[in-house]
């Protein structure tokens, strides 16, 4: 055999295929995976047990049923159809489905399209189930029912930050009704990080590293999601040996529940992250430390972690184990893992030949540990790090495994999808992702119409390579509407006409039609909800994100500076490019990208319908959030009347909107504290919940506290870089938190107006971080339970600010 053939032989494992055999190799993937889920008979029972949990009343007016693929023309589907339509007595509707997360997928589409019922997160206004018949009068469907296949396999859940941002604090009673929530969304790819620290402490010591040597190196429970992706270490820890054993216990509970219900679970893989302790134990290994990660002082006791080279041996030996020891720990429940090793991470040198190297190293670790392992990839350096990763080296990296090992995200494909601009991801398969939110911020955002069309677009485009639809939010339980309808796309063939939808899904969110506030939508889908500037959304209204700068000291080249260095760390925390919009303004800008002046007339529309809607806790969580948003906006505005005027050196206009603008905080704060959704209170008592012992409940709720505000660790005159990234429009924190920050600030302008002297921009500060330490160590109670009437709260509101 010639050299040349030989090579051949060798490449073709890892050349594209063509279409046919792309669905080939897809499809032996679906069916492996298949034999990893529970028999029919326990995804029967998981399925009922979801609707027990969702429709008690009901559990004797569905049946449900597994079926194969054959019956759904061998794609995954459920079946609606009546059941026995003479009985008045027992089941009502048959509900077939090729898994329990098809089946719960079609009990939500029953609902929502024959009862009209609505299915939130908690923490945005829940269930709406009271529009459904009594059992013995459900709708009957049409014929001989309704069949709805996925046009594509997956619909895959969760960003790994998400896993900090939103779920940190949860024990297995919020998570099983998280997994609930993800079966009736048609969540059949889920992540599952929760855990993996103590499987790491397990492999780690077998490489002789010590308990103690991994106290520096975990980050603290709400710090966790970037301490394993190596851009700290250390920060909010150490990790107790409770929390581990704890967290360890959970994971096993939550992906037991992920497999009764026929999901796929994806698993962590090893990136090269590793203790500085094991750099000593193997001098000879090619380890290297990164460069600072939003650091004000390159302070190396929390930045500047330790890779290990995916060349070097011990990379293999490292990765095989970790895999192994999850299987030992949670037997075979899949074969997905993902790793991002290359996020914000590039490699030393742009050859393709050595990334090729690199990619197969990280895959040949995951195979030795399970042999059927498939890479899945978030896809986002491509486009937060595009000047590297030109077409030779994507090509390298996606054709460095063999075809079929390696799924990319394409995370954030609603705003930028890189799908178009790579050829498909050259061959590789990909899941089309929607990003939406950033740090777990409340805020009122959305491209619908790219949700709508994406999917569809991507799907249907020559040569597609797409497998699947995704939701890879940072945080959750904010903006309920692009989370249906994203959902919704995994059951969608066809692009939904939005106008129409959203007047069923105001029918279902408030359990009645309301012309009112079918209006008020209409207004919000062409504004709030139809971003099309091309700026990634993260919250920058000035109450929650406020400008560290000097108004008055060259102006210009100050808020540049400021400008740039919030660009610089937006782009670094959690992984995303967030670009401000082009101004030849100096002063600081909040992202707006829709008309203030219509979606204060939506608002005064959702109030119109205050007499018939305020019983209804999904109308009034809406309520409090369009508040919300309409007079944050008006903050950004009074903040920059404030600047404006001390520049001008107006004293008297500069004491009027400077108190505007506190006023505005305390008024928003007294709207958010008449929702049980809107509180600090919550999130800080989940925190100190899980904590065994007082020293515990210290640490968690410091972690806790800090994430929102300073994030990252401060000097006497420098905030966090990363300060903000996390904020949160919650009652407790803007009065206890943001006010005294624009109070101070505020004052020291005013001083320097009434004395004719420069603002002390440094004395802020140094008076701002000391207030900030000592709150983050707090330990005074905030409300859990809400006060206070939403609806004439904000009628008040909205009558005191724009009637």
């Amino acid at each position: 055999m010639s050299k040349f053939l030989l090579w051949v032989l060798m490449l073709l494992p890892f050349l594209p295929l063509s279409s046919s055999s792309h669905s080939e190799a897809i499809e032996a993937l679906l069916s492996r995976l298949a034999t990893k889920r529970a028999a029919p008979s326990v995804q029967e029972s998981a399925a009922k047990a979801v609707l027990q949990r969702l429709l008690p009343t009901h559990l004797d007016s569905f049946q449900f049923e597994i079926v194969s693929k054959d019956v759904c023309g061998g794609k995954s589907c459920f079946w609606i159809s009546n059941y026995n339509v003479s009985s008045k007595n027992g089941p009502e509707i048959m509900i077939k489905g090729t898994t329990a997360v098809e089946i719960a997928s079609g009990l939500h589409w029953y609902i929502k399209y024959w009862c009209g019922a609505h299915v939130s997160w908690d923490k945005t206004g829940s269930i709406q189930i009271a529009s459904i018949p009594k059992p013995g009068s459900l709708p009957l469907v049409k014929d001989e029912g309704v069949l709805i296949q996925r046009p594509v396999p997956w619909n895959y859940y969760q960003n790994v930050v998400t896993s900090s941002y939103s779920y940190v604090w949860w024990d297995w009673e919020r998570w099983e009704k998280e997994i609930d929530w993800m079966a009736l969304q048609g969540v059949n790819l889920p992540l599952a990080f929760n855990g993996q620290e103590a499987i790491w402490q397990k492999v780690f010591m077998d490489f002789n590293i010590s308990k103690k040597d991994l106290n520096g190196f975990f980050g603290g429970p709400a710090f966790l999601a970037w301490a394993r992706m190596g851009n700290l270490h250390g920060w909010g820890g150490p990790l107790s040996q409770n929390w581990l054993d704890e967290q360890l216990v959970l994971q096993k509970q939550i992906l037991c529940r992920m497999l009764e219900l026929g999901m796929t679970p994806v698993l962590p893989s090893f990136s090269g992250n590793v203790p500085e302790a094991l750099k000593k134990i193997f001098p000879s290994a090619n380890i290297t430390r990164l460069g600072e990660w939003n650091t004000v002082d390159n302070n190396t006791r929390w930045c500047c972690t330790y890779l290990l080279d995916a060349s070097d041996p011990l990379f293999i030996q490292i990765g095989k184990a970790f895999i192994r020891q999850q299987i030992k720990e949670y037997g075979d429940v899949t074969d997905i893992y993902n790793c991002d090793t290359f996020n914000e991470n590039s490699p030393p040198t742009n050859d393709p030949a050595y990334i090729s190297s690199l990619g197969a190293a990280i895959y040949k670790a995951m195979s030795q540990g399970d042999k059927d392992s498939v890479w899945l990839m978030q896809g986002w350096l491509f486009y937060s790090d595009s000047g590297f990763w030109k077409p030779p080296q994507m090509k390298a990296l996606l054709h460095s495994v063999p075809f079929g090992k390696m799924v990319v995200l394409d995370l954030f494909a609603d705003a930028k999808p890189i799908w178009r601009t790579s050829s498909q991801f050259y061959g590789t398969p990909y899941i089309w992702c929607m990003l939406h939110n950033f740090g777990g911020n409340i805020e009122m955002y959305g491209i619908l119409d790219a949700v709508s069309s994406g999917p569809v677009d991507a799907r249907i485009s020559k040569n597609s390579t797409m497998v699947g639809v995704g939701m890879c939010m940072e945080g959750i339980e904010q903006n309920p509407v692009a989370y249906e309808l994203m959902s919704e796309m995994a059951f969608r063939s066809e692009k939904v006409q939005l106008v129409e939808w959203l007047k069923t899904y105001s029918y279902r969110r408030y359990g009645k039609a309301v012309h009112h506030v079918e209006a008020a939508w209409e207004i919000l889908y062409r504004t709030i909800y139809n971003c099309t500037d091309g700026i990634a959304d993260h919250n920058t209204d000035f109450m929650v994100n406020f400008p560290d700068w000097d108004p008055s000291l060259n102006p210009s080249s100050d808020i540049s500076k400021e400008q740039h260095i919030i660009q610089k760390i937006l782009t670094q925390t959690g992984r995303r490019k967030i670009l401000f919009q082009e101004t030849s303004s100096d002063l600081p800008q909040s992202h707006l990208w829709y008309s203030t002046h219509e979606v204060v007339n939506a608002l005064r529309l959702f109030l119109d319908a205050g007499n018939e809607l305020s019983k209804s806790s999904t109308y009034r969580y809406d309520l409090v959030d369009l508040t919300r948003q309409v007079l944050s906006k008006l903050g950004n505005q009074v903040y920059l009347d404030a600047v404006i005027a001390f520049r001008q050196k107006d004293a008297k206009n500069f004491h009027l909107h400077s108190q505007k603008f506190v006023q505005l905080v305390k008024d928003i704060d007294t709207l958010l504290a008449s929702d049980d959704n809107f509180l600090l209170g919550t999130w800080l008592e989940s925190a100190k919940k899980l904590a065994v012992n007082p020293r515990e409940m210290e640490q968690y709720e410091w972690n806790a506290r800090t994430q929102l505000t300073m994030w990252f660790y401060v000097t006497k005159t420098n905030q966090s870089k990363l300060h903000d990234y996390a904020n949160k429009f919650w009652s407790g924190l803007l009065e206890n938190y943001y006010l005294p920050r624009a109070s101070m600030y505020f004052s020291y302008l005013a001083k320097a107006l009434t004395e004719n002297k420069n603002f002390k921009l440094e004395e802020w500060r140094r008076e701002w971080i000391s207030y900030s330490n000592k709150w983050q160590a707090g330990k005074e109670l905030y409300p859990v339970r809400a006060k206070g009437d939403t609806l004439a709260i904000s009628r008040a509101l909205y009558e005191k600010y724009f009637n």
